[in-house]
Formats: C-alpha cells, sequence, structure tokens
C-alpha cells in the first residue's frame, strides 16, 4: 500500500469521525432517544446524509417509558424551499410490538395446551389400569383385610392423580363437562357454607343476588372449582382479614365489548363478580395470571395451575373471566356466561335437581367386543364384564376387531371401543362394524373431552354413549348395562 493510499484512507476515516462528531453536537433528534443508541442513531444519520438511506434503525425514546418507534430517512428535493438536508420518518411501533407479544403468547400458551392435553390423554390411560386393578383387588379384600388399606391407599392417590389430570385438560380445554340448566343463586347458596369454612373468620362473605336471574347452562362442578379457586386465592391475599364480595347480575350486551386483547360479543350473559380488599395484583402481574404455572406465591405454597385451570373451564363453558385490580383497593374476577334460554327451561331445571341414578344390579349378559390398544386398560375392562357375566371379545385395535366381527359366529350385543387408536379410530369403527351389524349399540371411550371429537362426527354416531377416562369398575359396568337395557 502506498502512502499516498494509506493517507486516503485515513482521510476518509477522519471525515467520516468529524461527521459524527458533527452529528453528537446537533441537539433535537439525538436527545429525544436514549443516550446509549445515540451514537448509533449518529452514524445512521451521516450514512443518510451520504445518500446511502440504510434500513429502518429501531430507537426507544429518553425517558422512564418504553415508547419504541422505527426511523426512516428520506431525501429533500433542492428546489423544495426547505433548508434542510434530510427528512426523518418515526414510526410508533408500540402497538405493533404489543401485538407481536400478544401473538407470541398465544402461540406458547397453545402450544402449552396442546402439551398438556397429550400429557392427560396418556396419563389417563395409567390412571384407568391403576383405579381399575384396584377395584379388582377390592372384590377380593373385605374392610378387615389386612390388604385393604394398602390398596384404598393406592386407589385414593390415583385418584388425587386424576383430578391433577383434569385440571391439566382443564387449561387445555379438553376435559369433559356435564353441563345442566342451572338455577346460579340455588349453586352458591349450596356452595356458601363451604366457601365460609374455607375463608375463616377473619373475613367476611357477602352475597348479594340480582332478582329474576337468567338461567345458565354449565358443568355444576366445575363452575364450583371457579368459585372456590378464585376464593382461596382471596383468602391468601387478605391474611389479616377483609371482605369477600359475591354478586350476581344480569347483563346484556348490543355491541360486543373489548376487554385487553379479548372481545366478547353481543348478547346476553349472567354476571358473577367475586371481590376482596386485599393488596391488589401489580399491572404487570395481571397480564400473566392465567398462564399456567404462573404464581406470586411463596415457593410451594401454589401450584400456578388453579387460575390457568378457571380460565380454561370458562372459555370451554362458552364464557369470559377477566380480572380488574387497583394497588391498595383489592382485586376483582368478572365471570361472564351465557344466559340460557329456551321454552323448556323450567322443566330442564326440575329434571336437572332430579336427576339422582338410583342403585341398581350390574351384572348382565351378552357379548361385548371390547377395542383398546391400551393392554393394560383393554385386559382390566375384559375382567371387569367377565365378572359380572358379560362373554368379552378382545381385540387391540380397529382391523383386529373388524375381523372379529366377520368370523365370530354369534351375535355381538354391544361394542365398547376407545376413541384414538392407531390406522383406524373409533367411530371409523363403529361406522363400519354397523355396515354388516346395523344399528349395533356402541360406547367410545376416551381420555379426551366428548365434544372434542362429537362435533367432527357425523349424525349417524349421535347413538353411541361416551365414557371418559379414567374411569372405575362401577362406572365401566353401569353404562354398558345401561346401554344394553335400551330400546
Amino acid at each position: 500500500m502506498t502512502g499516498a493510499t494509506r493517507l486516503s484512507k485515513a482521510t476518509s476515516r477522519f471525515a467520516a469521525w468529524s461527521d459524527v462528531q458533527s452529528c453528537r453536537k446537533e441537539r433535537g433528534v439525538l436527545q429525544l432517544i436514549k443516550e446509549e443508541q445515540r451514537d448509533t442513531l449518529a452514524e445512521f444519520l451521516v450514512e443518510a446524509r451520504r445518500g446511502h438511506h440504510p434500513p429502518a434503525l429501531e430507537i426507544g425514546f429518553a425517558g422512564d417509558g418504553e415508547q419504541t418507534a422505527q426511523l426512516h430517512t428520506g431525501a429533500i428535493e433542492k428546489d423544495s424551499g426547505v433548508s434542510a438536508d434530510l427528512i426523518l420518518y418515526l414510526v410508533d411501533t408500540a402497538r405493533l410490538r404489543t401485538l407481536e407479544e400478544q401473538f407470541a403468547q398465544s402461540q406458547k400458551m397453545q402450544a402449552v395446551g396442546q402439551l398438556a392435553g397429550g400429557i392427560a390423554h396418556d396419563f389417563n390411560n395409567l390412571l384407568t389400569a391403576m383405579i381399575g386393578f384396584c377395584d379388582l383387588l377390592l372384590l377380593r379384600h373385605s374392610a378387615g383385610d389386612q390388604s385393604f388399606g394398602d390398596i384404598m391407599q393406592i386407589k385414593q392417590n390415583a385418584n388425587r392423580a386424576a383430578n391433577l389430570v383434569r385440571q391439566l385438560l382443564a387449561f387445555s380445554r379438553q376435559q369433559t363437562l356435564q353441563p345442566h340448566v342451572l338455577v346460579l343463586t340455588d349453586v352458591l347458596a349450596e356452595l356458601s357454607n363451604l366457601l365460609r369454612r374455607l375463608i375463616g373468620e377473619t373475613i367476611d362473605l357477602k352475597m348479594v343476588h340480582s332478582r329474576d336471574l337468567g338461567l345458565i347452562k354449565v358443568d355444576q362442578g366445575q363452575l364450583e372449582q371457579v368459585i372456590i379457586n378464585i376464593v382461596v386465592n382471596a383468602r391468601d391475599a387478605m391474611p389479616d382479614g377483609g371482605t369477600l364480595t359475591l354478586r350476581t347480575e344480569n347483563v346484556s350486551l348490543d355491541t360486543s365489548a373489548r376487554h385487553r386483547d379479548e372481545t366478547m360479543p353481543a348478547g346476553d350473559y349472567v354476571l358473577i363478580v367475586v371481590s376482596d380488599t386485599g393488596p391488589g395484583i401489580e399491572s404487570k402481574n395481571l397480564d400473566k395470571i392465567f398462564e399456567p404455572f404462573y404464581t406470586t406465591k411463596e415457593v410451594g405454597a401454589g401450584t400456578g395451575l388453579g387460575l390457568s385451570t378457571v380460565y380454561g373451564i370458562i372459555k370451554q363453558t362458552g364464557g369470559f373471566i377477566f380480572a380488574e385490580s387497583e394497588m391498595g383497593k383489592g382485586t376483582t374476577f368478572k365471570i361472564f356466561l351465557p344466559r340460557y334460554a329456551s321454552p323448556d327451561a323450567a322443566e330442564e331445571v326440575a329434571l336437572t335437581a332430579s336427576d339422582v341414578a338410583p342403585a341398581r344390579d350390574l351384572t348382565g349378559s351378552g357379548t361385548v367386543l371390547l377395542v383398546e390398544d391400551e393392554a393394560a386398560v383393554r385386559q382390566f375392562a375384559a375382567r371387569a364384564l367377565s365378572n359380572k357375566g358379560y362373554t368379552v371379545l378382545e381385540a387391540e385395535n380397529g382391523e383386529l376387531a373388524i375381523d372379529i366381527l366377520d368370523s365370530h359366529e354369534g351375535e355381538i350385543d354391544i361394542l365398547v371401543t376407545d376413541v384414538v387408536m392407531p390406522n383406524m379410530d373409533g367411530p371409523t369403527l363403529i361406522r363400519n362394524a354397523r355396515q354388516s351389524n346395523p344399528g349395533m349399540k356402541a360406547i367410545l371411550i376416551s381420555g379426551y373431552a366428548e365434544d372434542v371429537f362429537r362435533k367432527d362426527m357425523d349424525g349417524d354416531l349421535e347413538d353411541a354413549a361416551f365414557l371418559a377416562k379414567p374411569f372405575s369398575l362401577k362406572e365401566l359396568l353401569t353404562i354398558v348395562n345401561a346401554r344394553l337395557d335400551e330400546d
């Protein structure tokens, strides 16, 4: 490299440095942005003045806020009469960034929900076998037997695990719901004694109900779980006492309403408001409280599944839940449930109130084709049915089941099949079976919620009964017995 070349490059570097220093001296744009970005912006302006016009630069404004913008540059025409040599365009990106974060959060929640649903399905198979074989053991070990207590411990812990699985399914909105038409005031009245025991004597519980409250159609057990979870959180937020208020009223929306990032369509709703006088929730935490495993409690004091389960139950029911809070003034949860309107609503409420299944003899006769790809579940179910007098034909998949249907000489009275199986699923198996056996009675069993697959099934399978996993020996025998007794 010649001395002239080195001098030329040094001169160019000095000129660029001089331009940057010149930009640094300018007050205006540089003073508006964060200090740590000013050198970058100065270099950006130098390139723009040279006519290079680099890609947009993301900048943050000075101050305590988190306002951001994209900076674009453009040249000014010489005959425009403007003395400046460069024009800057600031595009506010705060809303765009919020939308990107919401989209990323939505994708994360969906992925976690799918994972939770898949895990729950597999666990339901395992728990069905555990609970089922415990029931078989209990047939041979009475309360006075030495092994009775151990077996009961296993079954009780399996049932606890089943409750955790139901929470996962509730979060992923894949749990099995049994909705009934309910009078909300009656439900809360029945629940009030339990709530008072839960919150203790230092917290005052108030219930305020509007007149002529509309009917709702929900799973009562799941609705009670929602109220209990929110009330327990409110209790934990008021260790020194306070006031907890449950209020109900009818709400009618003529137009859709937007709350934070969710839009609630127009319609008639029954509103449940749960308010406490606790310290409140910080705004940075308020947007995260429905996320799974997120908790503001101390380590070991909460799983972080409570409010995510609440959210899943309400959304699967077709409702909406919103949280509002102000530091020092408490927290309020608002639950909007669709108001149920039907000409026969009163009769449906009366039927629900008297819908108590009488005790029945679970022995029976007939041939059952049992199709289940999980060996342990199939073995338990086959033994349970055989012990009560049924003839059981077993198949581990749909293809083998079709072979049995074609080769079996006698009549097959009922088909009991898992929904999710490789190659041929349960609904497809029933359709194929009914081609040669029209009107064959059928029961679908699954660890997923019934409506997950039922909504995609044709009307020809509406008569198929459904049994959710995990199920007990008694539940299996009851549904098979009832299905065979139908005309």
